[in-house]
């Protein structure tokens, strides 16, 4: 099968278009025929290892040190149809149509991928395309994962921070869905992505700084790790909320402190979306409540120039890869 392949780290044109040897399912695994997955910024981050100081280390101990370990193959994010199944699975048959994650085994770009049957997949939405359906199991679900631990109600003043981005346009509509008044913030030239999936109001992030504007939320949501952590707790109402979904052990620690001593609370996690997840996100795309909201497409063969595109910064939403397996328009 062809695969995208890391073949050391560095640039875009490490990742090499290769065949590989098709996996075999094993007894409880169903084989995945891949029709899309995504190319993020967190995948970026593994292939150009540049990642925060202290995740290095454990990552590149994970990863291999000096070069990947074996046929190193990306891609957290699959959506596809099931070819066939172990003798053991009771979950999934053939020809069901699934999406879903890989977990740290990764392995999207490329044809098929193997997945036990009780990994974080389920079958798609039925409106929605594989391209579509791609993107909703890691930043939908983190996206969900926060908006509940921040406990958003309806008519919560909630301003997200880096809005226009994989998690970002998913928090938006989630949180809309849950009844909040939602200020998005980010670049000026993302505004109208933001207003198009119903933010209530938006913020340039250039141009003005939201910790100034004499305005306060119930819940503020930093999906990118760039706001003022003490300016961002004062624009916070009285047992307001602050949810970091990109954070390090400084903010860590300061976030300790400020949940014991202040009314004010700030939640920090890693994110692990469960099936259960995944099924309720289905359930809002196939209602029409959120949407995966798609940049750009790129081919399999592309995957370097999609790596290239997210490497810019200008990525609004998420960038897809589809594979043309020749058996489907």
């Amino acid at each position: 099968m062809k695969a995208i392949v890391l073949t050391e780290y560095g640039t875009p044109d490490v990742l090499q278009l290769k065949e590989v040897e098709k996996p075999t399912p094993k007894d409880n695994e169903i084989l995945i025929k891949v029709h899309a997955t995504t190319a993020t910024t967190a995948d970026c981050e593994l292939r150009s290892f540049k990642t925060k100081l202290w995740l290095w280390l454990p990552l590149r101990i994970f990863m291999g040190i000096s070069k990947p370990r074996g046929t190193k193959i990306l891609g957290q994010e699959v959506a596809g149809e099931v070819e066939s199944v172990g003798k053991n699975v009771r979950s999934f048959k053939k020809g069901d149509q699934v999406f879903g994650l890989t977990g740290m085994g990764f392995g999207a770009y490329a044809e098929y991928k193997c997945l036990h049957e009780k990994s974080t997949v389920t079958t798609k939405p039925a409106n929605a395309t594989y391209a579509e359906a791609a993107p909703i199991s890691t930043w939908g679900g983190t996206a969900l994962h926060f908006i509940r631990k921040g406990n958003i109600q309806s008519g919560d003043n909630v301003l997200i921070y880096g809005a226009a981005g994989s998690i970002g346009t998913f928090a938006v509509q989630i949180a809309k869905f849950f009844g909040a008044v939602v200020t998005a913030a980010d670049s000026t030239k993302k505004l109208d992505t933001l207003r198009a999936i119903g933010a209530d109001h938006v913020i340039d992030y250039t141009q003005e700084d939201f910790t100034k504007n004499g305005h306060t939320y119930d819940v503020i949501f930093d999906v990118v790790g760039k706001s003022s952590y003490p300016r961002s707790l004062g624009s916070l109402k009285r047992n307001g909320r602050y949810l970091l979904a990109n954070t390090g052990p400084l903010h860590m620690i300061r976030a300790i402190w400020t949940s014991r001593v202040s009314s004010k609370e700030v939640i920090f996690e890693f994110a692990d979306p469960k099936v259960k997840d995944l099924v309720f996100l289905k359930e809002l795309v196939e209602a029409g409540k959120i949407e995966s909201v798609i940049d750009r497409v790129y081919a399999l063969e592309q995957t370097a120039e999609a790596h290239r595109y997210i490497d810019t910064g200008d990525k609004r939403g998420h960038v897809v890869i589809t594979l043309d397996h020749g058996d489907r328009p």
